[in-house]
């Protein structure tokens, strides 16, 4: 693959992949809502129940060829403010039900309907925010030549516990590697991740920082911080 083509996802009329790769994310997402119908009921009640509205959190990423789509989680922070009306950190602000929520992959659930939608893929990069494009490198824009994904590479090596370096390299060699066995071998890892709650962290604020904030700091320019508010969709 052309690495500096392949990167420039616009050049694309579709999605990089492999024969069957949508079939096989059209059969299992639809599978997945149906068996976990009942999952998804009791978890939306429990978010309704503790949080309120908005059940479900949405926000704009980048996906395909840097185009926004808006992605579903279930809620797992409330909307607390400082007296200056700040919101207060992610850690101050998630809920007992967002750390389950989290640490068991629960609130990933509805991203089944961006599969669905098209939008997103079962296996390919994780999605993430829109003011993180300036700041990739060429090699890693390779990750907007597929759909992203609800699971990934990076997410069966070590999810939020690895630094960004590390994660995009994954998510970059995954596009080079794109296959169905390479898939499976994701799926049948990410199942193992999941159940053993390996490399999962609860509160963002400990787990990493922020994409822009360390490549600016790398260039020496003064970050500036844009909080997540959770439930509500404020990414630009």
């Amino acid at each position: 693959m052309n690495g500096e083509a392949a990167a420039a996802g616009s050049f694309l009329c579709r999605p990089l992949g492999y024969p069957g790769k949508r079939l096989l994310d059209l059969c299992a997402a639809g599978l997945g809502l149906i068996g976990l119908a009942p999952v998804l009921v009791v978890v939306a009640l429990a978010v309704r129940l503790t949080l309120g509205r908005p059940v479900l959190f949405r926000q704009r990423r980048p996906g395909f060829a840097e185009k926004p789509f808006e992605i579903l989680k279930f809620r797992t922070m409330t909307d607390a403010r400082n007296d200056t009306g700040q919101l207060l950190p992610d850690g101050a602000r998630l809920t007992r039900l967002g750390r389950f929520l989290r640490r068991s992959s629960l609130d990933e659930l509805p991203e089944l309907w961006n599969v669905l939608a098209g939008d997103m893929s079962l296996v390919g990069p994780r999605p993430l925010l829109m003011r993180y494009l300036p700041h990739f490198t060429a090699r890693e824009k390779l990750r907007f030549c597929v759909r992203p994904g609800i699971t990934g590479l990076a997410q069966v090596s070590g999810r939020n516990q690895l630094g960004w370096d590390e994660r995009l390299e994954l998510d970059a060699r995954y596009v080079e590697r794109l296959c169905f066995i390479e898939d499976v071998r994701i799926l049948w890892r990410t199942a193992k991740v999941v159940l053993a709650s390996r490399g999962a962290a609860a509160d963002a604020d400990e787990a990493e920082t922020c994409l822009d904030e360390e490549r600016l700091a790398a260039r020496g320019a003064g970050p500036t911080r844009v909080p997540e508010v959770r439930g509500r969709s404020t990414e630009p």
